[in-house]
Order: structure tokens, then sequence, then C-alpha cells
């Protein structure tokens, strides 16, 4: 059986701890600000990202990982004969599997693409669950079947703070977030089908807000895979994290809680002190 080696593109959100745990290797996607990229987690950071989006009253674009990035990540694995499994961003918001898969195509047979159909530690949970896979032996063949299984399990959502983000990249009109901001009005984001979508208002505070965002997710909480929960935030207080912490710790159910901050690609769309719970069912 071939050895398995696992790449997942920089949204997936995990920590340094986490990819050096689990044996992932990252490919950044960039993140272009002044006309200049810079790859994700390496080169900009999402607080460097906050001060140049407030400065330009703008968001950054973002681009997929090239076909030269992922071929020269993958190379030394090719050239090993290892079979290779890459996880990307849903292809509705990149075209980062498809560059992927190209790569594959012209290359290399045992390349194996999946597309998360998700993003943010919603892709760190099927990579997380591909890795522990692999060291129990399965084969690449049975590690993508099964995650290509559960990609629908995933739950991935998050509590935005303010909507000035969203509107400056588009996603909401100037008004749509001037009023929701001035009421206090945060928004729940779910991932659905790859795509993202409003699926419940929370009005006041913050922390008010997500305490009502982790009630709301109570019962599929006490029936979701026990294995891990991600807390994942876009610049959150140590305060606010620890708040939502110790309400998952109250449901005394799973076996880690698991804090990771939100990278460049997805806090550049989502703004600071978003906050996101996911888990699979």
């Amino acid at each position: 059986m071939n050895q398995i080696r696992i790449f997942a593109d920089s949204t997936c959100d995990l920590t340094a701890e986490l990819i050096k745990k689990y044996q992932i290797n990252i490919i950044p996607l960039s993140i272009v600000l002044d006309d200049k990229s810079y790859f994700d987690g390496t080169e900009v950071t999402p607080d460097e990202i906050y001060k140049w989006a407030d400065a330009n009253k703008t968001t950054p674009k973002t681009a997929a990982a090239s076909y030269e990035q992922i071929f020269d990540a993958m190379k030394s694995a090719m050239d090993a004969g290892e079979d290779i499994i890459f996880f990307g961003i849903s292809g509705d918001m990149s075209s980062t599997c498809n560059v992927a898969r190209f790569v594959g195509r012209e290359n290399y047979e045992r390349l194996f693409v999946i597309d998360s159909r998700n993003l943010s530690t919603g892709i760190g949970l099927q990579v997380i669950k591909a890795a522990e896979m692999a060291a129990a032996g399965k084969t690449a063949e049975e590690i993508v079947a099964y995650i290509n299984q559960k990609k629908g399990d995933v739950r991935a959502s998050f509590v935005i703070d303010t909507l000035t983000y969203l509107a400056r990249g588009g996603r909401c009109t100037p008004v749509t977030a001037l009023m929701a901001n001035t009421l206090k009005l945060h928004p729940m984001i779910v991932v659905k089908d790859g795509k993202m979508g409003v699926s419940k208002k929370f009005l006041g505070k913050m922390d008010f807000a997500l305490a009502k965002y982790v009630g709301e997710l109570t019962k599929d909480l006490l029936q979701a895979d026990k294995s891990r929960v991600f807390i994942t935030h876009s610049g959150c207080s140590e305060a606010t994290i620890a708040k939502v912490r110790s309400m998952l710790e109250d449901l005394d159910y799973f076996d880690e809680i698991l804090v990771t901050r939100a990278g460049g690609v997805i806090s550049s769309h989502c703004g600071p002190n978003t906050l996101g719970v996911l888990f699979y069912m």
C-alpha cells in the first residue's frame, strides 16, 4: 500500500499545532493588497488585512492557488510515488480544486482531489478525519469515498459581528450594513451545499448573540460526532472565546474542543470578531 500524503489549502484554518500533529501540507491561497499578492498565512496576517481594508474602505481580492504552486508543493510526494489527497475550499468559492485536478490530470494519476464543499474548519474537520484514517491504514480510495460520503454531515456556521466587510465585498448593500450595525443585528451565516447563506439573525451585543447562537445549535451538538468541535474566530477577545468554550464544556459531550483563528482569506470576507462553531454530525 502506498504512503499517503495529505494536502489542504490555507482556508482550512488549522493551527500550526494541528498541522504538525496530523502531518498536513498547506498550500496557501493569495490575498491581493494594492496590486501586490501575498500568500495567506505566511506573508500577511488577518490584522494587517483589517488595517489595510479600513484604510482603503474596501476588501482585498483573494486568488486561488496557482498551477505552479500546487505542482511544486506536491512534487516530492509525486517523485516518491505516494498517494496524494488534496482538500480545497468549496468549488463555488474558488477555482483551487479545479487547478489541483488539472495538475493531477497532467502529471500524476494518484492525486485525489476533494472539493470540501465547505470553508474554514469545515474543511479542517474533513482533513483531520482523513489523516486519522490514513494513520489507521486505510487506502486513499477508502478515505476519499468516506470523506465524500460524509461531506453533508459537516455543520459549519458563523455569527458575524459587523456587516461592513460583507458590504465592502459586495455581499450586501451598504444601506443594509449600516442598518444592521446600527441595530446591532448579527446574522448567522451557514454553509450548505458549498455556498454561504443567512440562516438566522440575532439582536444585541455580540456576546449575547453568541449565547443565543450556541443555544440554537445545542440540539445538533448533542447528536454530533463526539470526537471534536471547533471554535473558529477572526480575532475575538479571549473573554468572548472563553464564554463560548464554557458553553460547550457545559454540554459535557465532546472529546476535545479546539480553538483556531481564521486565516487571511476567510477574515478578508467576514471581518473581525466573527465566531463559528463547527462539527461533524
